[in-house]
């Protein structure tokens, strides 16, 4: 099976940018019934199972323990990233505003109702839930800051930039972003 990529080619191998995971976020704030719904709607959504996570300390405002399950995550690579991530970017009219782009290139963005992806239908019994889309961008070598043995650091002259993940998202996506003013 070949791996299919989106990339922007560039004049050097190792400096084409590409799509390395995308992240699905689903923070639902309480555990029980309401979270195992959205953990079975994340599934459906994406088509792998999702992970919990735990809340990291408590918020007697919000009835929140330490330790309690209050979210949902999971983790897209390779075709099931890029599919997903058409889908998700038609629910927002592959609009995006440039203050979603960090400076390493990494692009987050929301979506408020999941109904509002293409080819799926309004369930009463699940409910309506939001979620997070985060795209992790890449170059050819970043293999090595996560590797086991001999670990290093990525240095900032090889980082995805800003301008870089603009300029992909334009021309490999046909993402429209929105320059913001200040």
């Amino acid at each position: 099976m070949a791996k299919t990529k989106l990339v922007l080619e560039t004049d050097h191998p190792m400096r084409r940018v590409f799509i390395g995971k995308v992240v699905v976020n689903m923070g639902i704030g309480e555990g029980g019934e309401r979270l195992a719904r959205a953990a079975k709607l994340l599934e459906e959504l994406t088509g792998q199972k999702p992970s919990l996570r735990r809340a990291k300390k408590t918020v007697r405002e919000f009835g929140v323990r330490k330790g309690e399950n209050i979210g949902v995550m999971v983790t897209l690579r390779g075709q099931k990233a890029i599919d997903f991530l058409k889908r998700a970017l038609a629910a927002i009219d592959y609009k995006i505003p440039e203050k979603s782009i960090d400076k390493h290139g990494n692009v987050a963005f929301g979506i408020k109702e999941h109904i509002l992806l293409p080819g799926v239908k309004y369930d009463p019994e699940v409910g309506i839930f939001g979620f997070d889309v985060i795209i992790a961008m890449e170059r050819p070598g970043y293999r090595v800051a996560r590797r086991r043995r001999k670990k290093s650091k990525i240095p900032n002259r090889h980082r995805v930039t800003k301008e870089e993940t603009i300029m992909f998202l334009e021309k490999v996506l046909g993402v429209k972003v929105i320059k913001t003013r200040r």
